[in-house]
Parts: structure tokens; C-alpha cells; sequence
């Protein structure tokens, strides 16, 4: 498997982002994520997003992080969010979630930032159990979702 960055308007990227959406509305009936998100949050040295290619040279496994500092939505500063992150079903169970949340990790805490939080929701157990396996433990409520039931956010220091 190989791990390019690529921008988040790659026709790749945008394939991928409507695959998780579609798994998103599937587990938690609705029109999935609905955060707002723009290409440029995801251009370094602001982001980061990643795709991860088969052998065969097919998109299978997409995430990135983003800048984000204290404001109303309960960000704190050198925060970096991780968004978007997706396995598809053929590739799950290789680890490629694993090695995607590494370099993600590795590139916010070389661009300064020194805590990477995330929002994922009780109908993505396996999320769950990656984030909390990887370091991650649960934070005060933040972003777009802050206020749904289903929410929940979690944060590991960069530091």
C-alpha cells in the first residue's frame, strides 16, 4: 500500500468522501457529515490529507487533519482536528487506518500543532476502539456535533 498526500478536491479524495458520507447516513440515518469543509483547510502547513493507494493503484483508505485554534466550538489553540478518516471495506483489517492516524499524527506535531482531537459517534464502534488503542481518550465535547447525543470526541497530546 502506498500513502501520497493529495488534496482534498482530488477526484480521489472527493470518490472516497462520498463513500464514508454514504457509510455516515447508512449507521446514523441522515445525510451524514455535515461539518463544513474546504480544500484549503487541508493545505499544508494549515492540514494535511492523505489518501492510500492498493497495488493495483485504487484509492482504499483516505484521512486528514486540520488547523484548529480556541474559539466558540470548543477548539483550544494547537489544535489539529483529524477528519475524514475511511477505510473501504475491502481493505479494512490491514492496518491501513493504523498507518494513516501515524502520519497524520507525525505531520500535525511537525507543523506545531500540540494536541489532535476528533469527533466520531456511538454508531462507529471500531473508530472507537482505533482512537482509544491509539492513545486517544475521551475530551469535553467540541465542533459541529458538540451537541448531539451520539457524539463523541476524543483528544491525545502531539507533545
Amino acid at each position: 500500500m502506498h500513502i501520497q498526500s493529495t488534496p482534498y478536491d482530488h477526484p480521489d479524495a472527493v470518490a472516497l468522501d462520498a463513500a464514508v458520507q454514504a457509510e455516515y447516513a447508512a449507521r446514523y440515518g441522515d445525510e451524514g457529515d455535515v461539518t463544513p469543509l474546504a480544500a484549503w483547510m487541508f493545505s499544508p502547513p494549515q492540514g494535511l490529507y492523505l489518501l492510500a493507494y492498493d497495488p493495483a493503484g485504487r484509492p482504499v483508505a483516505t484521512g486528514g487533519w486540520r488547523t484548529q485554534d480556541k474559539n466558540d466550538e470548543g477548539y483550544d489553540n494547537g489544535d489539529a482536528e483529524l477528519k475524514r478518516m475511511y477505510v473501504t471495506p475491502e481493505a479494512r483489517g490491514l492496518g491501513l487506518a493504523r498507518r494513516v492516524l501515524a502520519a497524520l499524527e507525525s505531520d500535525a506535531r511537525a507543523a506545531g500543532r500540540v494536541r489532535m482531537v476528533l469527533e466520531t459517534g456511538t454508531a462507529q464502534p471500531e473508530a472507537i476502539a482505533l482512537y482509544l488503542s491509539s492513545g486517544y481518550e475521551p475530551c469535553a465535547k467540541f465542533g459541529h456535533y458538540r451537541d448531539y447525543p451520539t457524539s463523541r470526541c476524543f483528544a491525545k497530546p502531539l507533545v
